[in-house]
């Protein structure tokens, strides 16, 4: 309303007459002329100004003009009836109700009809807490589920949003079997849901934009709670496809609802995408309370359905297949690793996203390869070494390596850096504690003790590592990640000298060892810049420089030969862990009481039963949600477990395949109020380990 403004900023400061206002006097270049309109426009709504009395122009009178087709779509944008049963409780509640306990119950008075419309009875004591968008509108079949997160988070329930997968458009979907709940923790499935998870989040840091008050906190503003994922592409309890059943009754008045018989027989399961978040309602303020939940959060589903960017959800899927045809061939080659030409390896210390301006890698001369369409750099199995000087880039090829367990986002940078997924992490780790673990590999003797059965509550350096080798290559894993940085050096090497001068030397370092285990078919990659000592027992050596990657093998060979560096290889060593885990201290029951415990600490550690686990030593569980997930894994588990002794693996790889039907969310419970509500999953390797850190367990061998 531009000209309206121009007229009464423009008049004087003694005029009342607001006369130019009332003309409405402006130019119309169409007919070269001057015409007079006194209706000024907002947008398509009109306000025409007239004089009310002829001597008080002071008092105008203002006419709104209003088009019937803005007006027509602004009530169906309102729809008064969203969330009909929802907005009942909420217009029924007590004014200092915050139990929120009617909104959990969900009570319905249901009444039962014939298929030939004739009233059966009454079902009084139906309830379901689950709430359905309208008919007719673009949310029709949308449902919202309302859980309490645990008893002292009455004001802040859970809650799942599902939508059925028509609605988002003509896309790829999962396949899906009618039979199971959830669906397969394939890469496609994962990636799809992730790329949803993440275009709802934004529509939710929207709503939260709109409540923030930064001078009070957000159980008086009301708040969305939701996961923040990074560039790692998870199976994640926030978002999810599963086989959902529709909506089986009708709304009457109230809370009233009309169940046909036999209908529920006829709504078959269908595909929806499941949305998991928590809600902070304002304390004290109910009717804010009930614009979140019955008109901005459906508002929001509602523009995440129609800004559904359907090209870049099929593009997240594709590069899900990319990366799943890059694993499967890996499996079947000679390769552990592969980093695609163009990556971006460096990492944003501000957003842990790509460097801006990093260089680009590049595959060095000789070592690329093409895999399903796309070119780069092929790390072969064996034993591989990365060298240079300090600062080169060498630890941060490395650590894209370790994070290519898991796939990454379009644009993360590491997206194609494909790494086997069973590939563990190796540091020292002084102070953890080992129990009736095989060290003899690496320790010949111990002054007290026997390393074919070593415990210890406070480890060393060299015996920390020794026993998070054996404990990765008992779990499964095909590729050891070693940065010397990270590891004990008496650990690691042991050069001629101090082999001629140390006679009583219990510990065999790691170098005569990895031969033997890539013989064994466990690969080994390593960050080496201050000991030629590996350049002998490496199959492929590369050099970086100035983040540049070059092979240097054949002079590394010439450079040992000529140095007289030569491999030792002592005797076969017994790599079998043979642990079995004993029900008696595998407990999330303090000893002595009858409430469980069990807390994730911001400070990486991990409170279960007895038990205070230091997970700061697992790098690739690099997420809170991972970390919450293990916890209450390993609930799980020990609340179900009833045999005396066990095999760890065998009992995950079950509990996994039930995850993969039910998913995240059958190992959640309410009791624990300090835990998170969102978890990712965890690889095994990671879980095993966990475990293996535990205390107070004890093992048969």
């Amino acid at each position: 309303m531009k000209r309206l403004a121009s007229f009464v900023m423009g008049q004087q400061p003694c005029d009342d007459s607001y006369t130019k206002m009332y003309e409405g006097a402006m130019f119309d270049a169409f007919s070269n002329e001057t015409v007079y309109e006194a209706v000024y426009w907002y947008e398509e709504i009109g306000f025409r100004i007239e004089r009310s009395k002829k001597n008080d122009p002071t008092c105008p009178t203002v006419t709104v003009i209003v088009p019937y087709e803005a007006l027509n779509s602004a009530l169906i944008s309102e729809e008064v009836d969203i969330l009909k049963r929802l907005k009942y409780y909420f217009l029924h509640m007590q004014p200092k109700d915050e139990t929120y306990k009617s909104i959990y119950e969900g009570k319905m008075i249901a009444e039962l009809f014939t298929q030939s419309g004739e009233p059966m009875e009454f079902l009084e004591e139906h309830a379901e807490a689950i709430y359905w968008e309208n008919p007719g509108s673009i949310r029709e079949g949308i449902s919202y589920e309302y859980t309490q997160t645990n008893k002292l988070a009455k004001d802040c329930p859970t809650v799942k949003v599902r939508i059925p997968a028509e609605k988002l458009g003509d896309i790829p979907t999962p396949d899906h079997d009618e039979r199971t709940v959830h669906h397969a923790f394939s890469a496609q499935t994962a990636a799809a849901a992730d790329f949803c998870m993440r275009a709802f989040g934004r529509k939710l840091a929207e709503l939260n934009a709109e409540l923030y008050n930064r001078s009070r906190p957000d159980k008086e503003n009301g708040a969305y709670y939701f996961p923040k994922p990074g560039g790692e592409v998870l199976v994640r309890n926030g978002a999810y496809f599963a086989m959902c059943t529709p909506k089986y009754y009708e709304n009457g008045s109230g809370i009233t609802v009309y169940i046909r018989d036999g209908d529920q027989e006829k709504f078959k399961p269908m595909l929806c995408l499941c949305l998991t978040l928590q809600v902070q309602l304002p304390q004290k303020k109910h009717d804010k309370a009930m614009r979140m939940l019955c008109r901005d959060l459906p508002r929001a589903v509602e523009e995440f359905i129609r800004d559904f960017d359907r090209e870049g959800f099929c593009d997240a899927v594709a590069l899900a297949n990319t990366q799943m045809a890059i694993r499967a061939a890996l499996r079947e080659s000679p390769f552990c690793a592969f980093i695609a030409d163009g990556a971006i390896l460096p990492r944003d210390s501000q957003s842990g996203g790509a460097m801006q301006n990093a260089i680009p890698f590049r595959a060095p001369e000789g070592s690329r390869i093409t895999i399903a369409g796309v070119t780069g750099m092929g790390i072969r199995r064996g034993v591989t070494v990365i060298t240079g000087g300090g600062y080169s880039g060498k630890s941060t090829v490395l650590d894209a390596i370790a994070c290519g367990v898991y796939n990454h986002v379009r644009g993360d940078g590491r997206e194609l850096c494909i790494t086997d997924d069973t590939a563990v992490s190796i540091m020292a780790e002084d102070g953890r504690c080992v129990k009736n673990l095989n060290i003899s590999p690496f320790i010949k003797w111990l002054p007290m003790g026997e390393p074919s059965d070593f415990s210890t509550v406070h480890a060393s350096g060299s015996t920390s590592q020794a026993a998070n080798i054996m404990e990765a290559v008992d779990s499964g894993a095909k590729l050891l990640l070693i940065d010397e940085d990270r590891s004990a050096t008496n650990f690691m090497i042991r050069d001629r000298l101090m082999k001629a001068l140390i006679q009583r030397e219990p510990i065999t370092p790691f170098t005569d060892r990895v031969r033997e285990l890539a013989a064994r078919d466990v690969s080994t990659i390593l960050v080496i810049g201050g000991s030629g000592e590996y350049l002998a027992a490496a199959d492929a050596v590369y050099l970086m420089d100035a983040y540049e990657m070059i092979d240097v093998t054949e002079e590394a060979r010439d450079l040992s030969q000529e140095y007289g560096i030569v491999h030792e290889q002592p005797e076969s060593a017994d790599w079998t862990a043979n642990r079995l885990i004993l029900k008696e201290h595998f407990s999330s029951y303090p000893q002595n009481s009858g409430s469980e415990r069990m807390e994730v600490s911001e400070m990486g550690y991990l409170i279960i039963g007895e038990e205070m686990i230091d997970l700061r030593g697992l790098q690739q569980l690099m997420t809170d949600g991972q970390r919450q997930a293990v916890g209450f894994l390993l609930r799980y588990l020990m609340i179900r477990e009833k045999e005396e002794v066990f095999s760890l693996s065998e009992r995950l790889e079950k509990l996994m395949l039930q995850l993969e039907k039910e998913g995240l969310d059958a190992i959640y419970s309410s009791y624990f109020t300090s835990c998170g509500r969102f978890f990712d999953l965890p690889r095994m390797q990671d879980i095993i380990a966990v475990v293996y850190r535990m205390r107070q367990l004890t093992y048969r061998r």
